[in-house]
């Protein structure tokens, strides 16, 4: 069973980092798009910032020069370095990976049990 499991979330006081990680277990041919998104407290999930396998990583504006995304194909775990982070990023971080079992199954979207950011100011 696919399974994706979180880590790196917590307090920090304004200003300060944080680096999620997330790590795809599980019997696994490929993996595509790995991304990250968050929910706060009375609001939509929103995405934050998705990586491809092969193209061009992608960030909501709120996170530009923020935030940055990677992946580690062989460890198939997908990072989140948080940096200068601001009350308004408190939210439950999501991760997402989009890939298949096997040659024979399709793509589809898996995700982690989230894990909570907190930024005090």
């Amino acid at each position: 069973q696919v399974q994706l499991v979180e880590s790196g979330g917590g307090l920090v006081q304004a200003g300060g980092s944080l680096r999620l990680s997330c790590a795809v277990s599980g019997s696994i041919f490929s993996i595509n798009v790995m991304g990250w998104y968050r929910q706060a407290p009375g609001k939509q999930r929103e995405l934050v910032a998705l990586i491809p396998s092969g193209g061009s990583t992608n960030y909501t504006d709120s996170v530009k020069g923020r935030f940055t995304i990677s992946r580690d194909n062989a460890k198939n775990t997908v990072r989140l370095q948080m940096n200068s982070l601001k009350p308004e990023d408190t939210a439950v971080y999501y991760c997402n990976a989009v890939l298949r079992v096997d040659v024979h199954d399709p793509y589809h979207a898996y995700w982690g049990q989230g894990t909570q950011v907190t930024v005090s100011s």
